[in-house]
């Protein structure tokens, strides 16, 4: 048994499939399943049913995923304090994020830490909000970047980011001179809406007074491909205005705001309150903390995290 072994066992896991942990472990499929058959022979025990295409883990496949996890949670704290000893941090950090978080906030934030620290390795996962908490409570991220708030109490949150989420309206469009707009205004035209998350549940609440009456074209989880349907005349859809700066300044989509009362959406940067971060960890707490907007560096009413010297 190696720990590339219990890696891509844990894939399998996470993914619940073998085709799609063979992408993300860079392996062929049949080599995936090599791989399990020779972790099932040492363990004498089989680790997967299968169901056709679907597969579920045995009594003994739950059990081993939890010393499998325990396994690899200690490899890298074993990574983490020899590179402390060398005074130079390597190793990785995974970061789990949704694909605007991905564009909009972190490139710049990665820019600075690698400077920083250029031996560690910095790993994106690209998720949706429940599924950032989720990552980051089961330690398969060391940070999350998610829309609050996040209600679980074992986690620290720092404040990040703030900003509004408006109506996207392209060029020359009916509603483009308008400031507000109430949801009956909307009756008239197309939506765009975003196929799950925070914002969803908050877009649902909004138009809940026309909801039987919304024309619904498109619900999609991509924030680049809301911005060129719109642009395309395709609809009206709903985005944080810093996911539009661009487009809104070269004139191509204007922005409204929602009435009554603007929706604000804040973001947040997440990790366990138990969890022992190393040098790098703390690196890159600062360095998120180093690109947050004046006046919203605080965590919970606490000060900001600690500077790293």
């Amino acid at each position: 048994m190696d720990f590339d072994q219990i890696h891509t066992f844990l894939e399998i896991v996470r993914l619940k499939s073998f085709s799609k942990a063979a992408q993300t472990c860079y392996r062929t499929q049949p080599a995936i399943s090599a791989q399990v058959r020779q972790l099932e022979q040492e363990l004498r025990a089989e680790l997967f049913e299968r169901f056709g295409s679907r597969i579920s883990l045995t009594t003994a496949g739950r059990l081993f995923a939890q010393y499998a996890e325990q396994l690899m949670d200690l490899r890298r704290q074993a990574q983490d304090a020899i590179a402390e000893l060398e005074h130079d941090p390597r190793g990785e950090l995974v970061i789990a994020a949704n694909e605007a978080i991905c564009i909009y906030v972190l490139p710049e934030v990665f820019s600075q830490f690698r400077e920083r620290f250029p031996s560690v390795q910095l790993q994106v996962v690209r998720s949706y909000s429940s599924r950032v908490v989720e990552a980051v409570m089961e330690n398969s991220a060391d940070f999350g970047l998610t829309q609050l708030p996040v209600e679980e109490k074992r986690l620290q949150v720092a404040n990040i980011h703030r900003d509004e989420i408006r109506a996207i309206v392209p060029a020359r469009h009916p509603l483009a001179g308008r400031k507000t707009i109430l949801p009956h205004d909307l009756l008239d035209y197309f939506l765009i809406l975003p196929k799950r998350g925070k914002t969803r549940v908050r877009l649902d609440e909004w138009l809940e007074p026309v909801e039987h009456d919304i024309r619904i074209s498109m619900e999609l989880d991509s924030t680049e491909m809301m911005k060129h349907f719109v642009m395309a005349g395709l609809g009206v859809t709903f985005l944080a205005i810093s996911n539009c700066r661009e487009e809104a300044g070269a004139g191509k989509l204007h922005t409204i705001s929602l009435a009554p009362e603007p929706m604000i959406r804040r973001l947040g940067l997440i990790y366990r309150k138990d969890k022992a971060l190393s040098k790098a960890a703390l690196g890159f707490i600062q360095t998120v903390m180093d690109n947050v907007e004046p006046g919203q560096a605080a965590q919970n009413g606490r000060p900001a995290p600690l500077a790293i010297r």
